[in-house]
């Protein structure tokens, strides 16, 4: 095993019947990039290691991580469970929990120790890495999360985030930007610190099933 190679570290932390999680690694794609054949990704270790999954649309990927972002990953063994699960993650039925662990730069003051945005995330233009971020907007646009605080440091807050109904792209990401508090390591959106991003989906819930990802290093203090 090669401890410099990402995708060493992918392990199986539930299976079922119909579905399994996976434990995805920062710095690792979570599909196949077009044009880099040979690139890590969690697709391209789905088919290696379940080659019954190599027939699905990646290989039964039910959702995506950003390649900074680790933790839980949903795969479905089946086209018909995918779908369903796909629904259930972007509200149209079904009740999946999905809990974030983030990293943000600077502190709550005042004793502000939890808290929640609903905000609109739209893309900015063709080739932008970047969402805009508005306070209204057409609800396919809206994405909504509550938080607490875990612990903070001199510098920064540890917050424990839940993305409540479909999730938007970057929507953890580009939210606490807004707010004044960007990741640790968002350099996209803003931190003074360089990457890599500080941001782990430490635990999803599925058919009433919960499933937990061992926290980093950088969550553990």
């Amino acid at each position: 095993m090669d401890p410099q190679d990402p995708a060493a570290a992918i392990s199986i932390l539930r299976e079922e019947p119909s579905w399994l999680v996976l434990a995805k690694p920062a710095g690792i794609h979570t599909v196949s990039q077009p044009g880099k054949d040979h690139a890590a990704s969690i697709e391209a270790w789905l088919r290696a290691a379940r080659p019954e999954l190599a027939e699905l649309e990646e290989c039964g990927l039910v959702h995506r991580l950003d390649f900074d972002t680790s933790g839980c990953l949903l795969v479905a063994k089946a086209e018909g469970t995918r779908a369903r699960l796909r629904d259930a993650f972007s509200g149209r039925g079904g009740d999946i929990r999905k809990m974030y662990l983030a990293r943000v730069e600077g502190l709550y003051h005042n004793r502000i120790m939890a808290g929640a945005f609903t905000l609109s995330f739209t893309s900015r233009h063709k080739g932008s890495a970047k969402v805009s971020v508005h306070t209204r907007g057409e609800p396919e646009t809206i994405g909504r999360c509550r938080w607490r605080v875990r612990s903070s440091d001199d510098a920064t807050t540890l917050v424990e985030v839940e993305l409540l109904g479909p999730g938007r792209r970057h929507q953890i990401r580009a939210g606490f930007a807004y707010e004044g508090h960007p990741l640790v390591g968002d350099q996209l959106y803003g931190a003074k610190s360089a990457g890599p991003i500080r941001l782990h989906a430490s635990r999803v819930e599925v058919d009433g099933t919960a499933v937990e990802c061992p926290a980093p290093a950088w969550a553990e203090r």
